[in-house]
């Protein structure tokens, strides 16, 4: 099974779009730590998540976000089988204390996460 579970966000203002969602959604905070070199904020945004990655979008005209994440329960054998139908992915398959994922690029220039929560590691959910 593959869900889509969030959007990942650049912000020029972590804080402020972080209060934003709060004070106009009611959305509420739910991570907020060290990832990749640069914070990163989940929001909950009634059932859905959006990442606030502290990092200005990346130059006139590029887009605001940076990546869909498809979480999955089989993150090897989904990574298999999008190589076997020619997926190229920037770098293997990525170890966090919590999850696993990797990266790979959709039509169009579309950035993909594809992810697996560890044993225990639900650290998306509060």
């Amino acid at each position: 099974m593959v869900k889509l579970d969030h959007a990942h966000l650049f912000c020029s203002d972590i804080a402020a779009v972080t209060r934003y969602y709060e004070s106009m959604f009611g959305a509420r905070v739910v991570y907020d730590r060290e990832l990749a070199g640069s914070r990163v904020v989940r929001i909950d945004l009634g059932g859905t998540a959006l990442h606030l990655y502290d990092q200005s979008p990346r130059g006139a005209g590029r887009p605001l976000v940076h990546h869909l994440g498809l979480r999955t329960d089989g993150l090897d054998e989904l990574v298999a089988h999008m190589r076997a139908q020619g997926a190229v992915f920037r770098k293997g398959i990525v170890e966090d204390t919590a999850f696993r994922y990797a990266m790979c690029e959709a039509p169009d220039g579309l950035l993909l996460e594809l992810y697996e929560v560890k044993p225990g590691g639900d650290w998306m959910l509060g």
